[in-house]
């Protein structure tokens, strides 16, 4: 048998892994991770990838749901104030989804299993949007006045940028999770530190945006780029390679200076900090 964080799910016969290897999975020896899956030596469209990689999306549908539910309740209760509640969405949304990703199968098509929890989120806010579906308490959580069309831009966008990096850019590139993480942590942090503690000392190329706020963007996003790739390099879907701090704080630094220049604002941050990150991921951090 095999075990999914602890839960039973798929019996694979005689191609049964050495007594304990189960548990390195998450609580031993993640690194084992690749090489258990290797030797199980199934074919991709195996049935047992395909049970795994099913109970695998159920789960983090569920988890993106519940954290959805969540922030739903303390919006009917009016617990933040309306900018607060969109922004803690946005920062635990997409690190929530990230830490889900080693659950899933390694096979190719693992990824289309992983991407439906958020791509059905990007629908859901086209159905919202669009007035097709009912949820005052998420829109009033998710918007900035109010207005259910503001999630057909910034919140779908958000989802969007993640349906596109899980796809082309899944959990083996440092380059999709430093761009991530940009964009959850950094730009979430920017805006509530930005509001809550930057005062008069705007960025005098951009009115709107503070020294903190860029400031906020660029500590949150390295600091927590490089939890997350310690995390996923501990479950061996790479390897840190040397440079690699470096090249995430130079990414960072370059990523919060494009989310703080006007273009930004007039676009939509949800695209160009994803989009900056991508790119200058792809220069800066070592393959």
């Amino acid at each position: 048998m095999l075990t999914l964080f602890g839960v039973w799910t798929w019996g694979y016969g005689s191609q049964v892994p050495a007594a304990g290897t189960e548990w390195d999975l998450l609580l031993l020896g993640p690194k084992h991770y690749q090489e258990l899956y290797t030797n199980l030596a199934l074919p991709s469209h195996s049935m047992g990838w395909i049970l795994h990689d099913l109970v695998a999306s159920v789960v983090t549908i569920a988890a993106i749901l519940g954290l959805l539910q969540f922030f739903d309740e303390l919006a009917k209760r009016d617990v933040f104030e309306k900018t607060l509640s969109r922004k803690l969405i946005h920062i635990a949304a997409g690190l929530v989804y990230l830490l889900f990703w080693p659950l899933f199968s390694m096979s190719p098509y693992a990824k289309y299993f992983c991407v439906v929890a958020i791509a059905g989120n990007a629908l859901r806010m086209l159905g919202l949007g669009f007035g097709l579906i009912k949820n005052e308490a998420m829109v009033k959580a998710m918007t900035r006045e109010g207005d259910r069309r503001e999630l057909l831009k910034g919140p779908f966008y958000y989802a969007l940028a993640f349906s596109i990096t899980v796809i082309w850019l899944w959990r083996t590139s440092p380059v999709g999770i430093v761009a991530m993480v940009n964009l959850c942590a950094g730009d979430g942090m920017a805006d509530i530190i930005g509001r809550n503690f930057g005062g008069k000392s705007r960025l005098p190329w951009n009115e709107y945006k503070t020294w903190a706020g860029t400031a906020a963007f660029f500590l949150s996003s390295v600091g927590a780029s490089i939890l997350y790739l310690l995390y996923f390099s501990h479950f061996g879907f790479f390897e840190l390679q040397p440079g690699i701090y470096s090249g995430v704080a130079v990414v960072s630094l370059l990523t919060a200076f494009v989310e703080s220049v006007p273009i930004s604002t007039s676009l939509d941050d949800n695209l160009t900090v994803p989009c900056a990150a991508v790119a200058l991921g792809y220069y800066m951090l070592p393959a």
